[in-house]
């Protein structure tokens, strides 16, 4: 049967209707026959003016079959004649499924990209075959003596029965012989060769009637979209296609140019400018990326059993991270598994809210295992031609478009994110960032955010004369929200290299503008400041200018939101080591109980942070800070929790922080004192006070 070969290669369009896989059982007799007929007019008239670019003979057969069928049907339902056998009945129920199964093959015919159909020729010509060798079988089963047809039908039906009989599989020639000119154009980059841009031009242009850059931009859309929505179940494998993709995407440059193509030219949501008012969709948490804090396109699941988009995790990961970002456990392995149900659940409530995921967001999910050498010679021309046009700098819409192809290029692993920078598009870009075309600024500021996850490039950016500045600038004053957040993400990216930290921090407005957007930005541009806060707080050198600039203020604050607490408290854990660290975030009002709060809400690594962070604030904050640190009513039991939950690490912080109690209680009681608030009669035994510290609650301190 050729059902589920054809539902499963237009699951990646659209989802058949149940008819597809259910027979009208509710239906029988002439109801039966005159849905059979309507149905079957109904797809003669929808295809008849239909002009298929391929499998013109196998569809046209089809339509021809069908038509005898619509006269079959319409004349049995005018005479009331249908046969009550059961035969009869059972093979009518057939032709409802075999019309429908042909309405959706012609359906994927038509509405298909022209390089998609290309590609599954002999497929789809097969699925055609398969439908007439079903005519053939029913036809032979098809009770036509027990039905009063005039004699014209009759030899009709006979004659279709023959034709199906006599059927074989037909493969155009034509259609092979352009398939097999695709493949070659595949075999020359893979051989280090470029194709001509006369042959290139003869097969898009000539041939496939490619008019535009539009006419790519559809076409590539519909290859990625195949990749993302078949799950790695498909033929060609998905590397192969992101290797004619790269072909189609060079040749578009190459024959096209950077003509406007009639598409927004952001990638990323349509979120407004700074300023402009918005009605905002509350997107369900469960559908939200802990790491970029989007609705996810493509959620996959990592070894701890979280889930993250696949973009966000791949990037993670490629940044030499090992721990799962949510739990801080340690990964078992790099291996991600795709989470059909929540996306499935995330493409229902997206029709159901009317949020539309944009067609290129599919590109941020294109991931292929390993890029073909062909897909990367094809990338590295097209590269060329970018590049070359940037330098050029003669239109502003024109370079828009290819810091664009740079951004997506950028995107998909680090053979491109390699040779986009040795092509020298680093300068142009920077150059870029200073535009007043927004869409170009944003465009810019993301590919060399792209760019910098490639560890060699992120060298490059720094020695790029004036860069930094520039995408600081972008920080403090781009024209787009998604600009000023990934000019902070871009900066995060950067600081991992230790050496640059602390040129970073001490570039004007660099601390303030991060902290203004911790303390205001959308949740992602808080999750991108806090971030790249964190990276500066691990330069010993920092601190003062962290305290300077706003910075311990804005973490501080962050300690109270969810989103961005964990990172704050580790953040305020480094900046605390240091004596001048701690004096500030002890002179900060609610320090101590945000702290408190996160350690008794936060993740496991949130808790360990903020105890640690309070142990230093009693060791170094000065006796003020320690007074208000060990004072807080809440803290014994917050304490006593974490010795037997939290950690590692959070028990042996615990540990210390209950020593540090026990020392300043004993000394109060041997001056007389009340220590702290508290039933300080309670559980006492003698003043021994080596295991134990006499609070609302005993701690028991282990030794760890």
């Amino acid at each position: 049967m050729a059902t589920a070969a054809i539902f499963s290669s237009l699951r990646g369009r659209r989802s058949p209707s149940l008819e597809a896989f259910l027979a009208p059982v509710d239906l029988s007799g002439i109801a039966l026959v005159k849905t059979l007929a309507s149905i079957s007019s109904e797809v003669v008239s929808s295809f008849a003016a239909t002009r298929f670019s391929f499998q013109r003979r196998n569809a046209r057969a089809l339509l021809r079959k069908i038509e005898i069928f619509v006269v079959l049907f319409e004349f049995l339902a005018e005479t009331r004649s249908p046969s009550s056998s059961t035969t009869a009945l059972l093979c009518l129920k057939e032709f409802y499924l075999l019309i429908y199964r042909s309405k959706i093959l012609l359906e994927y015919v038509a509405q298909s990209s022209k390089l998609w159909l290309l590609l599954q020729n002999p497929s789809i010509s097969g699925y055609f075959h398969d439908l007439n060798q079903e005519i053939s079988t029913l036809l032979d089963v098809f009770p036509v003596n027990e039905l009063n047809l005039s004699d014209d039908i009759r030899e009709h039906i006979k004659l279709l029965q023959n034709q199906s009989l006599k059927s074989r599989l037909y493969i155009d020639n034509n259609d092979e012989s352009l398939r097999e000119t695709f493949y070659s154009f595949l075999e020359s980059f893979e051989n280090g060769e470029i194709p001509s841009p006369t042959a290139l031009k003869t097969f898009f242009v000539e041939r496939l009637a490619f008019k535009d850059s539009n006419s790519y931009r559809n076409e590539i859309e519909f290859l990625e979209e195949q990749i993302v929505n078949h799950d790695g179940d498909l033929e060609p494998a998905s590397s192969v296609i992101n290797g004619f993709v790269a072909i189609a995407r060079y040749s578009r440059f190459l024959l096209f140019g950077f003509e406007e193509d009639g598409v927004e030219w952001r990638i990323e949501n349509n979120h407004p400018k700074i300023g402009e008012d918005t009605i905002v969709t509350q997107v369900p948490k469960d559908f939200v990326c802990p790491i970029s804090l989007d609705l996810m396109t493509d959620p996959v699941i990592v070894s701890t059993g979280q889930t993250y988009d696949r973009t966000s995790i791949a990037r993670w990961i490629e940044e030499g991270h090992c721990t799962c970002p949510k739990t801080g456990q340690t990964l078992m392995d790099s291996r991600i598994v795709p989470n059909r149900a929540l996306k499935n659940l995330i493409v229902q409530w997206c029709t159901a809210s009317g949020v539309a995921i944009e067609s290129e967001f599919v590109t941020d999910s294109v991931v292929s295992a390993l890029p073909t050498k062909a897909a990367v010679e094809a990338n590295k021309a097209t590269v060329s031609i970018l590049v070359k046009f940037l330098a050029d700098g003669s239109s502003e819409a024109g370079q828009t478009i290819a810091a664009r192809e740079i951004r997506l290029l950028a995107k998909t692993g680090k053979d491109n994110r390699s040779f986009i920078a040795e092509a020298g598009a680093i300068p142009h870009l920077r150059r870029l960032l200073k535009s007043e075309n927004a869409i170009a600024q944003e465009n810019s500021v993301t590919a060399m955010l792209n760019l910098s996850i490639y560890e060699k490039n992120k060298s490059l950016i720094m020695e790029e004369d004036d860069c930094l500045e520039c995408i600081v600038n972008v920080l403090v004053s781009g024209l787009t929200v998604e600009a000023q957040e990934n000019a902070a993400a871009t900066l995060f990216s950067l600081s991992a290299v230790h050496e640059y930290k602390k040129r970073i921090a001490f570039t004007d407005h660099c601390v303030e503008a991060l902290s203004s957007l911790l303390r205001n930005g959308t949740p992602r541009g808080k999750k991108d400041a806090v971030t790249a806060l964190y990276n500066l707080s691990t330069h010993p050198d920092n601190c003062g200018r962290m305290i300077q600039g706003g910075g311990v203020s804005s973490l501080v604050g962050a300690l109270k939101n969810d989103v961005v607490s964990e990172e704050a408290a580790g953040a305020l854990a480094l900046l605390v080591r240091q004596s001048l660290g701690a004096e500030a975030i002890g002179r900060e009002e609610g320090a101590v109980t945000g702290l408190m709060g996160m350690m008794r809400c936060g993740t496991a690594r949130g808790k360990e942070n903020a105890v640690a962070a309070l142990l230093e604030l009693c060791r170094s904050g000065g006796a003020a800070v320690a007074e208000k640190v060990l004072r807080a009513p809440a803290i014994a039991g917050l304490l006593q929790t974490l010795l037997f939950t939290g950690t590692k690490r959070a028990r042996r912080k615990a540990a210390s922080l209950a020593r540090v109690f026990q020392r300043r209680e004993h000394a109060a009681m041997r001056s007389g004192g009340y220590g702290f608030v508290g039933n300080v009669n309670e559980n006492r035994d003698g003043g021994n006070f080596t295991t134990d510290v006499s609070v609302p609650m005993s701690i028991s301190v282990p030794v760890l």
